[in-house]
């Protein structure tokens, strides 16, 4: 039995242009944060690279750790915690936040070197939850915390691959292997507590609160006059711990405000976000696109009710052609 091509390719066509349409058109609605809604607001001029974010981010979540030679500049199974102080440089890598200033041998720095910590967004719309097949991962709706269930999990990883942050992560080395990333502490949270990595943060670098008052604080910042001072809050915004610092020149703008459709872990820096690992992302996130195509095309199994039609008469006018010696 032969095919005849045209047709064949007929067929084809038709899913090449359902393929070709830009996603946007199918894209749903954005998610909005929620008024409930908490998170951290992370400020790299203020981290000093002490790492007792690390520490008390162990303490809190009960994780392993032993020394190791491997590297801890990122997670690893062997010094692990939640969140990891990074450090990336620039230039000549002398001056924290140069902001391209002479440094004191007098040659330009560029931008120095920088502290930055790294742990999970909390997106408002979550491409590993969306990527999840056994819902392992979810999206509390009041306080917005993406976490994980060990119980539901099948360890196919698809929501490693999702995240462009990189941070959900297999522990390829245990016996009985997690996905593990951080969930605010979320169970300390219960008790009326707040992170670890905030609680202990002795500058402050690392604040939570409600989320609309950590996006108004971090806003807020980015106006104060270079080296003026200002009353950094530290562990959370009610004030009742503070720290006086003089103000970098910050770059004006909120990472996380926006990025894949918004985090609730916002990010201040006085050198570019790239340079700390940061990923340009569109302001919308991809689950909101490829749910949208598939919730279009699959809806009733219309799409690929009409692909299989389509390559069954296609098959059954060439059987009925070479039945009559065609």
């Amino acid at each position: 039995m032969k095919v005849d091509r045209r047709d064949f390719l007929k067929v084809l066509s038709a899913g090449a242009v359902t393929a070709a349409v830009p996603d946007n058109v199918f894209a749903r609605a954005k998610k909005d944060v929620s008024s409930e809604a908490v998170g951290i607001l992370y400020d790299s001029t203020l981290c000093i690279g002490c790492k007792t974010c690390e520490m008390a981010c162990q303490n809190y979540n009960k994780l392993f750790s032993q020394p190791s030679d491997k590297s801890n500049t990122d997670f690893d199974p062997y010094n692990f915690a939640l969140n990891k102080i990074q450090i990336y440089r620039d230039g000549d890598g002398i001056d924290k936040e140069s902001n391209g200033k002479k440094n004191k041998d007098g040659k330009e720095s560029k931008d120095g070197y920088s502290f930055f910590k790294k742990a999970c967004m909390h997106c408002v719309d979550p491409n590993c939850v969306s990527a999840c097949p056994a819902s392992a991962l979810t999206k509390d709706e009041k306080s917005g915390i993406v976490s994980w269930n060990s119980d539901a999990c099948i360890g196919c990883r698809y929501c490693q691959v999702a995240c462009p942050y990189l941070i959900p992560k297999f522990e390829y080395d245990a016996a009985f292997p997690e996905i593990i990333k951080c969930e605010m502490c979320q169970h300390v949270q219960a008790k009326g507590k707040i992170p670890g990595c905030c609680d202990f943060c002795p500058t402050g670098a690392a604040v939570f609160g409600k989320f609309s008052d950590i996006l108004k604080e971090a806003k807020n910042r980015l106006t104060l006059p270079e080296k003026s001072n200002y009353k950094y809050p530290v562990g959370d915004l009610t004030g009742k711990r503070s720290k006086n610092n003089p103000v970098k020149k910050y770059i004006n703008y909120v990472y996380g405000e926006k990025e894949g459709g918004g985090t609730q872990y916002l990010i201040l820096s006085a050198v570019p976000f790239e340079n700390l690992g940061l990923p340009k992302l569109p302001d919308y996130s991809n689950a909101s696109k490829t749910e949208g195509l598939q919730h279009t095309l699959y809806k009733g199994m219309i799409a690929p009710i009409a692909l299989f039609a389509g390559l069954a008469f296609t098959t059954y006018k060439a059987a009925k052609a070479e039945d009559k010696g065609e």
